[in-house]
This record gives structure tokens, sequence and C-alpha cells, in this order.
């Protein structure tokens, strides 16, 4: 029996919008809680965050006759958008970043037209036709190639993108897939002065990944995917379509809740059984930071194991399915040198069911 092929993410490619929103969003949350212990527990989570930089295309202004958000009003206190206004918004703005970044790929033409193979995931935005037709057409990619779109999952869909690339290039060899996470995060701030609901705001930015898995032994060899859910967890995380926009909910036990349950059989399941030693490189979805202080602890990881997962938490926030993929592409940028060759890899992410995707990886170089 022939062995399947292995596939591998041979390049990735990222894109962020141009503006800094992360001190602005800060000074505009400021104005929305009332009650005064809250709005020092938020400075004081704020200070904790661990972020620097979130990036939008909005552009933030302070309005002298009041606060407004963003140069367009269209976070206008009072007159938040409808869910429609923000679709709208979406089909204008994402195929432009999603082009941004498979720019960043460097592919030719000639590449191009080879793609067989073309997977888009966002949980921020729906359009039709899709992000992945605007994409055949904006690129030119053949009219023929197979396309997938991986819609609403949150956070985790990077994996589950990534799992249908390894699945297309094991049966066909000659696959040669376009892989695209493109989340445009701030479309969704909501108008509240509830504390928990700002505080999940405050991590999300906007950004856009793309990679190409083929065959060919270059990048990351991907070895195997695995996924676990946590009992009685599914209220932790949630993601509804709201009349206006994406409802977010992100409780305060989800940070304990992982811790637990990674230190028991869920982190057993997927390491596969092996200890956290046995691996030299972790991609970890940079959540938030209590997330990721919550996996270096259930784990059991030593310091500086979710370096690369903090610099781009600190640097671009969470951008959902996105943030994965750019944790990987410093990753990939290492080999060679932070990153020794032939290193094996474990890669995670977390999100609504409270669910954990995980996969495991090895770097070629």
């Amino acid at each position: 029996m022939v062995a399947p092929a292995v596939a591998h993410i041979n390049r990735i490619g990222t894109a962020l919008p141009p503006n800094d929103v992360h001190e602005a969003f800060v000074d505009f949350v400021g104005t929305l809680i009332k009650d005064r212990r809250d709005q020092l527990i938020f400075k004081r989570l704020v200070g904790r965050s661990a972020i620097d930089h979130r990036w939008s295309f909005f552009t933030p202004v302070k309005d002298p006759d009041g606060f407004t958000a963003d140069a367009e009003g269209f976070y206008r206190p009072g007159a938040f958008p409808s869910t429609a206004r923000r679709m709208a918004r979406f089909a204008a703005t994402a195929p432009a970043l999603a082009e941004q970044a498979i720019g960043g790929l460097a592919l030719s033409a000639k590449d191009l037209n080879g793609i067989t193979h073309l997977v888009v995931a966002s949980c921020t935005g729906m359009v039709a036709p899709g992000i992945d037709q605007l994409l055949v057409s904006r690129l030119g990619l053949n009219p023929g190639v197979e396309r997938t779109h991986v819609g609403f999952m949150g956070c985790y869909a990077a994996v589950n993108a990534l799992r249908l690339a390894y699945h297309f290039v094991r049966s066909n060899p000659a696959a040669r897939v376009l892989v695209v996470n493109l989340e445009l995060c701030t479309l969704h701030f909501q108008e509240t002065g509830d504390l928990e609901s700002l505080l999940a705001m405050l991590l999300f930015g906007d950004g856009c990944s793309a990679a190409l898995v083929t065959a060919e032994a270059t990048g990351l060899a991907l070895t195997d995917f695995r996924a676990a859910t946590i009992a009685d967890s599914a209220d932790a995380i949630t993601w509804n379509i709201g009349d206006q926009g994406f409802d977010m909910h992100l409780s305060g036990r989800v940070p304990p809740i992982l811790q637990q349950a990674l230190a028991g059989p869920a982190g057993a399941e997927l390491l596969r059984g092996q200890h956290p030693d046995d691996y030299g490189v972790f991609a970890v979805h940079g959540g938030g930071r209590a997330i990721l202080d919550a996996v270096e602890a259930g784990l059991g990881l030593g310091q500086g194991a979710l370096n690369w997962s903090r610099e781009v938490l600190k640097d671009c926030g969470n951008m959902s399915s996105a943030t994965l993929m750019f944790v990987l592409q410093r990753i990939m940028a290492g080999i060679g040198s932070a990153v020794p060759r032939g290193a094996p890899g474990f890669g995670v992410a977390f999100g609504p069911g409270l669910a954990a995707e995980s996969f495991r990886f090895q770097t070629v170089g």
C-alpha cells in the first residue's frame, strides 16, 4: 500500500489594516462604563492584557464635541450600526485584505493558476457571492478551483481549515491548496456598559492570513489532527447574530476551565499521551493573556514556550481564526535559528463548545 502524501504548510502571508485602534478603543470604552468600581477594574485589566496594538480599517478620532469612535461615525454613541451595515462594510473591505495577505505568499501568476483548492475561513462576515468566489475572480484563479468555506466556527477555524487542506493533499499529492483566514472583528463592537462584554471586546482586532499547503517538503509538515470538547462548558464562549452585529460572550470562567481540563484527561488526549517535553515548539492561539497563562499552567509548559503566541497577542490582539496562522508564520521564520529543523510541534486553538482543536507538525525549513 502506498503511503499518503505528507501535507506541508509551505508559506504563510499575513496582512493587517492600517489603523492601530487599541488605545482609542480603551478611551472609548471608558465613556461607556458608568460604575466607578467597574471603571477601576477595567483600567486594571487593560494594564494586564499584554496587548499593545490592535488593527482596524476604522480611523480613530476624538471629536471635540463628544467622543466618536471613528472618523466616519460608524460607531457613534447612541447610533451603533445594524448588522446589515456591518455586513455591507465586510463585503466592501474584506476582499482587499485577503488579497494583501495572499500577496505576501509571493506567488507567480503560474503558481496562482496552479491552485487546485481554495479554503476560506471567517466568522466575522457573510456575503454571497462569497469571499472564495470573489478571490477566484480577483486573483485570476482557475474557475474550476474547488472552493470550501469554513464559517462561524470562531477562533479554532484555523485548525479546521488546515485540516481540510491536509486531507486534500493526502488524497491527491498534486493538490495545491490556498487557505485564507479572514477576520474583521472590529465590525462587531457593541454599545454596552456590561463589564464582561467590554473586556471581551478589548481583546479583538482585525487580520488576515494566507497559506499555501502542498506535498512539497518545505515549511511545516502536518502530522495529524485531534479535537476535544470540554464537558459542561457550552455557555462559556458563545457567538450569536444580533440586530446590531454579532454578539460575543466570553466568560471569565474560560481560563480556569481550560487550565483544569488541560491538566487532566483532555490535555493527555490532545498531547496524544506524550509529555510536553516531547515537543520542541508550541503554536497556541493567543486568545488573551489569561488563556495563554492557563494553557501554560495546564500543560505544564516551561517558561518561554508560548513566546510566539504572546508576541502576536502583544502586536495584534486576538484576530479570531487568523491569530494561530500569525503564530505559525513567526515559527516558520525562525526555522534554522530560533527553531531547530526537525523539531516536533504541537498546535491548538480554542472556541465555542468549549472545544479545543489541535494538530501536530514538524519543522522542515
